[in-house]
């Protein structure tokens, strides 16, 4: 037990993550980075607008060749993994240009796997040769990823439908207040109109 907890702790640092919260402000452009020091690491790129207008963003990350790998127009959220085929820094942009007023919320989260090559022993292996542990291993790291994965997913969730709560609120208060300004403006012009009726000139009969 001790010895998978061991295994557990070294697999899960053989990744960088970097997970953070960032407000884009409206007509505003922002990128984050991360560096690939070797070809043929995996990269995780995951992101949910969590806040703001119609909770959708722009988005493009670009190699150290400057080519774009992956990009996209009024997304709302996405998760990917892609292989960093040159060693340098990735560039991950966010890109607001679309709301004149309207700020944004986005939850992001960038990942930098180091996968440890197997060795000509290895790959010779059969898959029925892993041992009962190494089995357990990867189940538990299977499972954690879709934990993660679920949570994130909650959370955006929940965060959308408290955005829209709050929106539906303040448009019933706004129309509720509206009526009521209607209905005592219609009361003083219908007193105004039947004043009028009894209204009589001087000298008349």
């Amino acid at each position: 037990m001790l010895l998978l907890l061991i295994l557990l702790i070294v697999a899960l640092s053989n990744v960088d993550c970097t997970a953070l919260t960032y407000k884009l402000a409206a007509n505003e452009k922002t990128c984050f980075y991360t560096f690939a020091d070797k070809p043929g690491k995996k990269i995780g790129f995951y992101f949910a607008v969590q806040q703001g207008g119609a909770f959708d963003i722009d988005y493009n990350v670009k190699g150290p060749r400057d080519d774009s790998i992956i990009s996209g127009v009024h997304e709302r959220q996405g998760d990917y993994i892609f292989t960093a085929n040159d060693a340098g820094e990735y560039e991950f942009c966010f890109s607001n240009d679309m709301s004149t007023f309207v700020e944004k919320l986005i939850d992001f989260e960038i990942l930098l796997e180091h996968e440890v090559r197997p060795t000509q022993e290895a790959k010779d292996a059969q898959p029925e040769q892993l041992t009962q542990m190494e089995e357990s291993l990867l189940k538990i790291s299977g499972s954690l990823t879709h934990i993660a994965r679920t949570q994130k997913y909650f959370r955006t969730r929940e965060n959308r439908n408290s955005a829209t709560v709050s929106s539906t609120e303040e448009r019933i208060f706004w129309c509720a207040l509206l009526e009521s300004v209607a209905m005592v403006a219609m009361a003083c012009l219908q007193v105004f109109v039947v004043k009028g009726f009894f209204h009589v000139k001087k000298g008349g009969v």
